[in-house]
């Protein structure tokens, strides 16, 4: 797959987990939010819980897990970290992490608590 390609579809899987987020009464805060750590994909708020998202897609939800690594679990905390300076409870939020797998089908797979956080 071509690095334009790729990115492309990306972008796509993102905006079907967006919408798979908001039909379950997620309200978007952020897309793409870039922090000291990097880029979060989704940001979202459901009651008073915020939910750090990050999007993988591949051919297989397998193949989607096999591409987050611990390295990318620290840079993304990192960033949710920064995020959290912002919010009215700040690191004291209730959150959670969340990987949402998209597969070649677009069928999504959401892997609640994904950073054992």
């Amino acid at each position: 797959m071509t690095g334009e390609l790729a990115y492309q579809a990306g972008r796509v899987a993102e905006a079907q987990v967006e919408e798979h987020y908001r039909r379950r009464g997620h309200e978007v805060a952020a897309r793409r939010w870039r922090g000291p750590g990097g880029e979060i994909d989704l940001i979202l708020r459901t009651g008073g819980r915020l939910v750090f998202v990050e999007v993988k897609a591949a051919h297989s939800h397998a193949i989607a897990a096999e591409r987050l690594s611990a390295r990318q679990m620290g840079r993304i905390a990192a960033s949710a970290s920064a995020f959290l300076a912002g919010e009215p409870r700040g690191q004291d939020s209730e959150m959670s992490f969340e990987v949402a797998l998209v597969d070649g089908a677009g069928r999504i797979a959401i892997v609640e608590n994904a950073f054992g956080v």
